[in-house]
Order: C-alpha cells, then structure tokens, then sequence
C-alpha cells in the first residue's frame, strides 16, 4: 500500500530544483547576502502580490509579529486580544514584545477569532487585536476592523498561514494595519529555512519596522531607535523569489484537493466550510473527531499521516503560568484541541490519494452509526 505523506517538501522543491540552483548560484556570485538587491526584490514583489505598497523582510513569522507590536508603540503595561487556538508562537510573540495576550474563542467552523467576544475582552489597557487566519482560512475581518475603529486599536494580522487567501476580495495580510507572515518551510510560500514579512499601507509604519530589524539603523552607524537583528537574508529571499510565481498554481491545487475532501467526507466529521466571501489557500484540511486517537491510529494502519494542530492551547502551555494573560471563555478552543486532526494536504499531493485519505476516514463510522444517521 503506498504511503500518503502528510507534506512532501522534496517532491515541491524538485519541481523547481534547477531554479532553486540557479538562485543559489546568484547569491553566491553576488556575495551580498544581507539587505542585498535579492531582498530588495522579494520586497518589492511580495508587497505587489499582497496589493500593499510596502513590506519588509524579517528573520521569522514571529518575529514580523513581535516587530509590528514594537512599530506601534505596544509593550510593557498593554494588553492585545488574540485567539489561543493557535501555533503558540502568536501568543510568544505578544509576550516578547513585552504585553499580555488576552485570549478570546474561536468559531468551531472557521476556527478563527470571534468578534462577539470582544468587548468581554476589552480593557483600559487593549492596544491591539491579532486576528489569526488559521489554516488559511481568513478571520471576520470586518466587525474586527469596526470593533478597533471604535476603540482606537491596531489590526494585526497573523497572516502566517494565509499566503494567498482573501476576504471580500482584500489579499490576507493587507486588512489591518499590518500583517505579517511566515515563510517557515511548510507554509504554502516556504522558504529553506527560518523567514517572515511584514506588510502595510502605512508609510511611517513600515520605516519603523525596518528600523527595528536592523538594530534601529535609520542609516549606516546611525541608530535612531533600540533595535534588533532580524533580517531575511537573500539566499531565502531569492528562494522565495523562484517560489512566489508558482504560489498562484500551489494554491489551487489546495483547493481541488479540498474540493475532493468535501465531496466524500461524512459530515460528522466536520469538514471546513469556508464563508462565501473568503477565498481559503488551504494550508491545512482540518476536520474534527471525538475518537481522535482512534481515527490516527485507523489512518496510520492504511498507510496515511496526519499531524494535530493544535492539541494544546496557548493559555494552557506551561509557558503562560510565568507569563501575564488573562482568557474569557474558550469552550470552542478547549473542545477542538481535543477533537483536530489535520489531513494530508501539499501541492503535488494527488487528488486519488486525498480520495483515499477521505474514504478511509468515512470508513472508520461503524455500520450502526450510519444505519441511525440514515433513520
């Protein structure tokens, strides 16, 4: 029986091998290997594919979260209202940059976060919300943007998952007023290594942020501010520069593989469905289990890997009992930590293994089960 991998980097990297060298080759030749001409063009070309006019290459998803905090101002003393059914870098972010996550729930559907619950969320201290596009699937972005207006808050999107997804026709990441992403190697736009972004609109914002990842340098020898060392370096921005023309054409294969899940999973196990005014990358295909284990260990036996994201919340991490936070209710973020399984889901993936993956999951519903879904 052959095995259907959960992700298969190789087989998406050999398809561009030859130009994955050629690139390589080019940094080499150039030896500019910091804030060189390749980084300057990934810039430019990711800020156009995400129709803002600016973005600014930095070491790591998380770190393009924790600088756009810093770039407005958040630190000791704020708090920012995220969701903590995520990668729990999101919330390790907030902390670095010196504020206190406050956690809110999370839409059993769409897994991400809930605008209702907002206002519960809300103190004299909020000085920004971290919407996150779980899996792809883009956050209800305007009663978030509404719900800010109104209290003078920044929007940051975790776009860390969403290269490529939208809400009413606006690119992921170009909503708030920032957004920052991961080019970790699994995302859909992965890099050979630790990478991130930040994009916005907003002029001053962006001069803040690249300050801030090269030590506070507003020129050379000159540091205006405190600052950091985080740079994408252009060895992965070329990387990223060979990969970004394709993320179009990876994309929609995502989507055919998971137009193929829903169209043979039972609905018991609660397959996503994505808001008509969203537009899903489908990073991951997550569906949900009360016999999780079970349902692993059933794939495992027909040669299918799965992988949980995420069987532990960030409110409950050891990290967050030495680390300030507050949560409000988060019974739909407890209860799909204990019920995720995330499927087989990359671009070279074939639409008969995503079958079979389906099929041997619909075959774990015992006889009787279906015979009283059926009554």
């Amino acid at each position: 029986m052959t095995k259907v991998h959960f992700n298969n980097l190789k087989s998406v990297n050999d398809s561009i091998a030859s130009e994955l060298a050629q690139a390589f080759q080019r940094v080499l030749q150039s030896s500019s290997f910091i804030l060189g001409h390749e980084l300057q063009s990934f810039e430019i070309e990711f800020a156009a594919y995400c129709r803002v006019p600016h973005c600014i290459g930095v070491a790591s998803g998380t770190d393009a979260i924790r600088l756009a905090l810093l770039a407005c101002g958040i630190g000791p003393g704020d708090e920012v209202i995220t969701v903590s059914h995520t990668a729990v870098q999101t919330a390790l972010a907030i902390a670095a940059a010196g504020a206190a996550p406050v956690f809110v729930d999370v839409d059993p559907q769409s897994y991400t976060l809930r605008p209702d619950q907002l206002s519960a969320a809300l103190s004299p201290t909020t000085r920004a919300i971290v919407p996150v596009h779980l899996y792809g699937h883009c956050a209800d972005m305007d009663p978030i943007l509404e719900f800010a207006t109104r209290h003078n808050l920044y929007v940051i999107e975790d776009a860390a998952q969403a290269h490529g997804s939208s809400y009413k026709g606006k690119s992921a990441g170009s909503i708030g007023t920032l957004g920052c992403f991961s080019f970790y190697p699994t995302k859909n736009l992965g890099a050979c290594g630790d990478a991130g972004a930040v994009v916005t609109a907003d002029a001053e914002l962006a001069t803040r942020v690249r300050r801030l990842r090269n030590y506070g340098e507003s020129s050379k020898y000159r540091n205006e501010t405190m600052g950091y060392n985080s740079r994408l370096d252009d060895l992965q921005a070329a990387i990223l520069r060979v990969k970004l023309p394709r993320l179009e054409d990876w994309n929609e294969n995502r989507r055919k593989l998971a137009a193929a899940y829903l169209s043979i999973l039972d609905e018991r196990f609660c397959p996503p469905r994505i808001r008509p005014e969203c537009v899903s990358n489908y990073h991951l295909y997550v569906i949900q289990s009360d016999e999780r284990d079970t349902l692993q260990e059933h794939l495992r036996a027909n040669n299918i890997e799965t992988l949980v994201h995420y069987p532990t919340p960030c409110h409950l991490q050891p990290a967050f009992r030495n680390i300030k936070h507050r949560c409000c209710d988060l019974h739909q973020t407890e209860r799909l930590a204990s019920r995720v399984v995330s499927l087989p889901m990359f671009p070279t993936l074939s639409i008969l293994d995503a079958e079979h993956a389906a099929r041997s999951v619909n075959s774990l519903i015992r006889p009787e089960s279906r015979a009283d879904a059926l009554s």
